[in-house]
């Protein structure tokens, strides 16, 4: 007779959930939607104000699809510097400590990213408690943080975080990783560990709309324009000087119209670069809402894709993903090794990249983009159907694999958190 499975009490932790705009909001709430379809009983634990966007406030508790989400306070204090965002992370840590101390147990917690070592109160969770661990590293810090230059690399902060980011990928009884650059990197800390390469995939709302293309044209003054835009985190991770120095350079041709769109600490840098070099042609947004995300990334005619040079395999920039559900062209700016050359190689002309240039080549970026405004436009979308939620499924499935077979699948219901 054929063994039963238990269904699961899982907690996707991480500051930022639904209805958060920022990557790992998105990507978690997602994943959160397919448990719960699964039948499985899931819950999250964020924070109450928006992770690019203090400003917004989200209810303390509440059901979205399924999901019982608990938000602890935040400082609101923003990631305006360095000071402010050490703080509001602290603060967000020992806020989710007390909690997780008073939960009861879960089966499985799936720790994201946000803030980076989130997955340490998750790995002491494991050891109090007795919950499994998947560790989904949408980055990799404090790796990040000493590339970037915010970490003094050997400091006893630096030092700190390696260490804690270590234990929890020893306690882990997965790892995720998004690429073949971020597993080497994971396995240098712990060569023996179980680590799945599982990539992004589009997000659910992410479908080319030719009459939302227009409007938000429209709404923004991009009609009859060449729009290149650069969607998503503004960050030292992923330099924007080339784009900005072609706009710069494209300054006089007014049939081209640079859009620069989400959030960051280098998106008021943006916006500080257009108005001291005059540029007319640079327009900035903030992140869009996930229901405008398919419109917004639609009305471009190019996108932007830029890669650091030090972050291969510390960062794995998501956008790309929905760029190719859409089938846009796109540039690539960095490296040329990095997940994004691996699936413009595979992917082949279907892919869609019109160039792959190195960060300091403006004119080489600047012929691209010249180049596109005469040859490129939308292709069939590479993500379609059940291609689209096959990495969905495989991390479900890493997740349901940690279950037990038991005979009893009943619960007293739901705890009371």
């Amino acid at each position: 007779m054929p063994a039963k499975w238990a269904l699961l009490r899982i907690l996707i932790l991480n500051q930022a959930f639904y209805p958060d705009c920022v990557a790992t909001a998105q990507y978690g709430s997602e994943l959160g939607q397919a448990l719960a379809a699964s039948g499985h009983e899931v819950y999250a634990l964020a924070g109450n104000r928006g992770y690019d966007d203090p400003a917004k406030k989200f209810p303390d508790r509440e059901v979205w699809e399924g999901i019982r989400i608990v938000r602890v306070p935040s400082l609101g204090l923003g990631k305006g510097n360095k000071l402010r965002r050490a703080l509001e992370f602290a603060w967000f840590m020992m806020a989710c400590s007390y909690k997780l101390f008073i939960f009861p147990k879960f089966d499985v917690i799936v720790a994201l990213t946000s803030p980076p070592i989130i997955s340490y109160l998750a790995a002491w969770m494991k050891l109090l408690k007795g919950s499994k661990l998947v560790y989904w590293t949408m980055d990799i810090n404090p790796d990040e943080a000493i590339a970037a230059g915010w970490l003094e690399e050997g400091s006893l902060v630096a030092r700190g975080l390696i260490a804690a980011q270590s234990f929890s990928i020893r306690m882990s009884d997965r790892i995720v990783v998004l690429d073949r650059f971020m597993e080497e990197r994971v396995r240098r800390h712990s060569p023996g560990s179980s680590i799945c390469v599982i990539p992004p995939w589009p997000l659910d709302c992410v479908v080319f709309d030719r009459q939302g293309r227009e409007k938000f044209r429209e709404n923004h003054g991009m009609g009859g324009k060449f729009v290149i835009m650069y969607s998503g985190n503004h960050s030292p991770c992923h330099p924007l000087d080339v784009i900005l120095e072609a706009a710069d350079v494209l300054r006089d041709e007014d049939d081209f119209l640079f859009a620069f769109v989400g959030g960051g600490s280098e998106h008021l840098n943006v916006k500080k670069f257009a108005s001291a070099r005059r540029l007319k042609n640079v327009v900035t947004l903030p992140y869009q809402p996930k229901q405008d995300l398919a419109s917004s990334l639609g009305a471009a005619d190019l996108q932007v894709v830029v890669m650091g040079n030090p972050f291969v395999g510390m960062i794995h920039p998501c956008k790309i993903y929905n760029i190719l559900a859409l089938g846009a062209p796109f540039l690539y700016v960095g490296p040329p090794e990095s997940h994004i050359s691996d699936l413009a190689s595979s992917l082949g002309e279907a892919a869609n990249c019109v160039a792959s240039v190195r960060h300091g080549d403006v004119k080489g970026a600047v012929a691209a983009i010249q180049n596109a405004r005469r040859h490129t436009e939308y292709r069939s979308p590479v993500y379609e159907g059940a291609a689209r939620s096959r990495s969905l499924h495989e991390l479900v499935f890493v997740i349901e694999s940690l279950r037990e077979p038991c005979t009893d699948h009943s619960r007293k219901g739901p705890p009371s958190l």
